[in-house]
């Protein structure tokens, strides 16, 4: 699935089933990161008019995405915690390239939010085909195409401000191949990427 190379173990769910505040709580935080990423490439390259408009877009639905899972949280009787610490996320930074040309650096920021958003989509669509609570599974199953969407916008700029630089769809393969070794140490927690 968006050229994933490791599958999560669909006995992640079971993981998930046992404690679904801690896994809301860490969604929640997922999503108010991933809108915090889309305003920072946002001020990162603000020359890039059409991206700063679709990060702009894409930060607000990250935000309502925010709000829904905070919603099923209180509709739980749960209650929002502290934020996480996101492990994969971080290790998944430390591949992203820093201090080159702008270009260079755009590159990887794309990219580091594909691959985070495709991650996400696969795990979305596990929980929407295997967790036994069917509010849940709808709700995960609605949230798989948002990131989806979200996917192809990351590669898409990519590949848009970046083929003139390098080959992009090395570069991916490079990031893919990355993550599928992280991704071994994962599955094992009751969160997004955990």
């Amino acid at each position: 699935m968006l050229g994933l190379k490791l599958e999560t173990d669909p006995r992640w769910v079971n993981i998930v089933e046992k404690n679904i505040e801690e896994i809301l709580t860490d969604h929640a935080y997922c999503e108010q990161k991933a809108a915090s990423n889309a305003l920072s490439i946002m001020i990162g390259f603000p020359y890039h008019t059409d991206l700063v408009d679709e990060m702009v877009k894409l930060a607000k639905e990250e935000l309502s995405h925010f709000e829904m899972v905070h919603q099923k949280i209180k509709d739980r009787g749960f209650k929002l915690g502290f934020e996480r610490k996101d492990e994969y996320v971080g290790e998944l930074y430390k591949f992203m390239r820093k201090g080159h040309q702008k270009e260079i650096v755009l590159i990887d920021r794309l990219l580091f939010g594909a691959m985070i958003e495709a991650r996400s989509c696969e795990r979305f669509k596990i929980l929407s085909e295997q967790i036994n609570d069917e509010d849940l599974k709808t709700f995960y199953k609605d949230l798989m195409i948002s990131e989806a969407t979200h996917y192809t916008l990351f590669i898409g700029f990519a590949r848009k401000y970046g083929n003139h630089v390098e080959d992009i769809e090395k570069r991916w393969q490079q990031w893919l191949n990355f993550e599928a070794d992280l991704i071994k140490k994962f599955g094992k927690k009751e969160t997004i990427h955990g």
